[in-house]
């Protein structure tokens, strides 16, 4: 997958009224972020152990809704060497929970020119369900390729057959929608799932490396090439842990492990300058982070196109 053909191919295609990909070069490695959609989610989920007078007050300093927003989906496209890489595969279909504007990501595949059988590996920051849904999707399976690779951390298949959702914050129905997505990707894929425990190479300067916290196998993908470096966060930073990284995210299965996960990882970011890409973040969702204080500053990138 060359981003430049995959332009090519897309310019002889109708385009979407608002642009759905982002492409960016790490070095040698080409990197392409795909919006997936979006998700409209209850404001709650943004930090269920403060009160609700406190995320109102940032909701309001962000100019957003009180009640709820939309939450943007990531994934990206990376080609290194010969592979051609998707981290994460989008939600998929809709589960009946009401989240109609995800699942676009075999769409805009297309639409950037880049055909399911051309990826060679998958890598799964976890299994929640707009992380795998997209492997779901009918007839998706019948066009990758069959010595597909699929990367996922041990722990996270592991905890999935049999997930504790003693300490999360969800809307009703997603813990059982969760469940079942997790269930049906591990019984669909175990044979192409290439287990890791700490760390994994998954190509030429494309490193997967387990953080747990948002989940027990949660992973962030290094990417490192000709002194340029980017990290793909997952879920692991969502829009408001710069100013409030400590806030508990409906979503974690170990809220105060996932906190300390992303204290971590944004002091490491600053530091190296590097730049961050994550699910959750506004589309493209491509910048840096600073020190702010206390906390954390989001510097998106200006858009270079």
């Amino acid at each position: 997958m060359s981003l430049d053909i995959a332009s090519q191919s897309a310019r002889s295609k109708p385009e979407e009224l608002v642009p759905s990909r982002y492409a960016v070069r790490i070095g040698e490695i080409e990197v392409l972020v795909i919006s997936d959609g979006v998700l409209p989610l209850p404001t709650k989920m943004l930090g269920h152990n403060v009160e609700a007078a406190e995320r109102a007050t940032w909701l309001n300093d962000m100019f957003l809704p009180q009640d709820a927003f939309d939450w943007s989906l990531n994934v990206v496209v990376v080609n290194s060497g010969d592979q051609t890489i998707l981290i994460d595969a989008g939600l998929g279909l809709d589960p009946d929970l009401n989240l109609p504007r995800a699942g676009q990501l075999i769409k805009r595949l297309e639409a950037a020119g880049i055909d399911l059988a051309a990826v060679t590996d998958v890598v799964l920051t976890h299994m929640h369900m707009d992380h795998v849904g997209g492997l779901l999707v009918d007839g998706v399976k019948e066009r990758l390729r069959p010595d597909l690779r699929i990367h996922v951390a041990a722990a996270e298949v592991t905890f999935w057959e049999n997930p504790d959702f003693t300490h999360v914050n969800m809307p009703q129905g997603f813990p059982d929608a969760l469940r079942a997505a997790a269930k049906r990707f591990a019984e669909d894929y175990r044979s192409q799932l290439r287990l890791f425990d700490e760390e994994h190479e998954v190509a030429p300067g494309v490193v997967v490396q387990r953080t747990g916290g948002h989940t027990p196998g949660h992973s962030v993908v290094r990417l490192a090439s000709g002194g340029d470096r980017l990290t793909f966060a997952g879920d692991a930073v969502f829009a408001v842990g710069f100013d409030h990284p400590d806030w508990h995210n409906g979503f974690e299965h170990d809220p105060e492990e996932a906190a300390r996960v992303r204290v971590r990882l944004l002091t490491e970011l600053a530091a190296t300058g590097e730049l961050l890409v994550a699910t959750h973040l506004p589309f493209p969702s491509v910048g840096r982070v600073a020190v702010d204080g206390d906390t954390f500053r989001w510097v998106p990138v200006f858009w270079d196109y």
